[in-house]
């Protein structure tokens, strides 16, 4: 194949973090300004990009999958990967039949580029020391086509180096947009008629520590209300030593933050805690969540929890689960932990059987099923604001949406399309743990 003109088609496809969504449509919006047809990904296209995640070894290998895949629908196609696993163990992907080029997460921005310059039979890897990056990528995604919510990736990067965390190393330092970067993007993405934006990052607590001045993620969120450009304005995650009394005061009385908020617990043993190198106790972590809920009594509060960390004993497994049985927590998300190399807990001893992690997550799972139901219930008879999406309930066929609280709602009634729409639901019945309900007549 000759060097890469426009027109020709490209699939894009992003494993892992609301980071790596929403740098893959930076991606394809550049693409699509110089004249690119973006397909899907199970479609024959001319390039593939698959923007990997290296958090688990999981993700590794559905990283290699998607390389497989994608040379399958066309062996003549040129394959570019890029994202944290290209990053960190580029040499992994390079063999993998079809590939192109490798790119780090640092040249991700630049593929638009590397697409022209791409000559069948000569590889290019392209991934530089991500350490020594202290600029954040020039991502600006004007719109999301598809979705009524929007990302906005405002934090780049981490300096935390979590025993078990590879991120630090193929994510780089932390890194922030400037202000009036995020003030002109949140405005561009409200007058594209998105309703809601969610502010992503890496660590997204430590916003503006790095800028010159420096700023904070609160000082920001009070600038973004007033800028009065967006209606509803969502976390996508922040640490439990980040949500300071001020913060918790400003969500309860902001008018667009969503009473929502994702916290990552990890274990509720602080033994494994110590060892994982976070830097709270359970203690701190419940106190965090019963001040939370006095101040915000319909906050949606949601965990992210490993098991099978190394150590990770009867035991310790047994106080995981008490202590989130104890919390009142919407939702968990649950995964195995995964030995990444590099990371100080792979020179840890006391190693989980696999089928022992398997057993523990399905346990955790089910209470988290539980806490959702649970949670859900609560809302049974009120009035819920819930933003409604394009697309329909796969199962039932019904408008579906989410409230503010992040509950999942579907509209019982055939109305007209609702999507795009701000509606008031009243919520009568609960399935699982989403809500059905009608909504309150206007006027």
């Amino acid at each position: 194949m000759s060097k890469m003109e426009t027109n020709h088609r490209v699939a894009v496809t992003t494993l892992g973090c609301k980071v790596n969504q929403y740098e893959s449509a930076g991606i394809i919006e550049k693409l699509a300004g110089r004249g690119f047809i973006n397909v899907p990904f199970s479609n024959s296209a001319d390039i593939y990009i698959i923007n990997t995640c290296t958090v688990t070894a999981r993700t590794d290998y559905q990283s290699r999958q998607l390389i497989r895949k994608a040379y399958r629908n066309n062996p003549e196609a040129s394959i570019i990967v890029t994202g944290c696993y290209a990053q960190r163990a580029p040499g992994d992907l390079s063999g993998l039949p079809g590939v192109a080029a490798v790119v780090g997460n640092a040249e991700k921005e630049n593929i638009p580029d590397i697409i022209r310059n791409i000559v069948k039979g000569e590889q290019q890897i392209l991934v530089g020391a991500i350490g020594h990056v202290r600029n954040i990528s020039g991502f600006a995604v004007t719109r999301f086509p598809e979705h009524t919510r929007a990302f906005l990736r405002i934090q780049d990067g981490c300096n935390s180096f979590c025993s078990y965390c590879i991120i630090p190393y193929s994510r780089g330092r932390s890194r922030s947009l400037p202000e009036k970067d995020v003030l002109d993007r949140i405005g561009i993405l409200g007058k594209a008629g998105h309703r809601e934006i969610v502010l992503s990052g890496i660590h997204l607590g430590v916003y503006g520590e790095d800028l010159s001045p420096p700023t904070s993620l609160l000082t920001l969120l009070k600038k973004i209300e007033e800028n009065k450009t967006v209606e509803r304005l969502r976390l996508s995650s922040i640490e439990p030593t980040e949500v300071t009394d001020e913060m918790i005061s400003h969500i309860r009385d902001s008018k667009i933050i969503c009473p929502h908020l994702h916290i990552p617990l990890q274990s509720g043993d602080d033994k494994i805690l110590s060892l994982m190198k976070r830097d709270y106790d359970t203690k701190l972590f419940g106190d965090l969540i019963e001040k939370l809920l006095n101040v915000i009594p319909d906050i949606a509060l949601g965990i992210d929890v490993m098991v099978g960390f190394p150590g990770e004993g009867k035991k310790e497994f047994a106080n995981t689960v008490a202590f989130i049985e104890e919390i009142p927590v919407a939702y968990l998300h649950v995964f195995p932990y995964s030995k990444r190399p590099g990371t100080r807990s792979s020179a840890l001893p006391g190693e989980v059987a696999e089928d022992v992690k398997k057993e523990r997550a399905k346990i955790l799972r089910m209470l988290g099923e539980r806490k959702r139901a649970a949670f859900a219930e609560r809302f049974i008879g009120k009035s819920l604001s819930v933003l409604i999406e394009g697309k329909k309930d796969r199962d039932t066929g019904l408008q579906k949406g989410f409230s503010e609280n992040y509950i999942p709602v579907l509209i019982t009634e055939n109305t007209a399309s609702l999507a795009n729409n701000i509606v008031d639901i009243i919520a009568d019945k609960r399935d699982g743990g989403k809500l059905l309900g009608r909504k309150i007549a206007d006027g």
